[in-house]
């Protein structure tokens, strides 16, 4: 059940996501069209998703253009793009220590990419190495 409350809000939020554009007065089509580009993002200490609570979420989307509640969705975007949306492609920033602790932290994206279903969980053994990982994208 708990699974299903989790799926239930992320297509809510993306459903958020990807209608926001289209809110307000009328307005012509757009010149191109796009794929879109849209996710939400969760963060809990813990193993795995099914047993965590989310401690911090945030929205991105990438198109048209970067939105969302994310702190930085240029960044996000852009570092999203340069890996064509493959979260396992996500290097870690050299030169950066950290220390052994094991604080295990649960990052989670669902939504859509390029007008792809995503749905991502890696683990993390503490937030260190996670903040050393794709900088900009799980800096939220």
């Amino acid at each position: 059940m708990r699974n299903f409350a989790r799926r239930a809000a992320t297509l809510a939020l993306a459903a958020t996501a990807l209608a926001a554009p289209m809110a307000g007065t009328a307005q012509a089509a757009p010149a191109t069209l796009y794929a879109p580009s849209a996710l939400v993002l969760t963060m809990g200490h813990g193993e795995t998703a099914i047993g965590v609570t989310p401690e911090r979420a945030v929205t991105l989307s990438c198109a048209p253009r970067p939105s969302g509640t994310h702190p930085d969705p240029v960044s996000a975007c852009a570092e999203l793009r340069r890996v064509d949306g493959d979260f396992t492609a996500l290097g870690s920033e050299s030169g950066i220590l950290c220390t052994r602790e094991y604080d295990p932290v649960v990052v989670t994206v669902d939504g859509v990419w390029q007008g792809q279903w995503v749905s991502y969980e890696r683990t993390f053994p503490n937030e260190c190495v996670m903040n050393a990982t794709a900088t900009s994208v799980y800096a939220f």
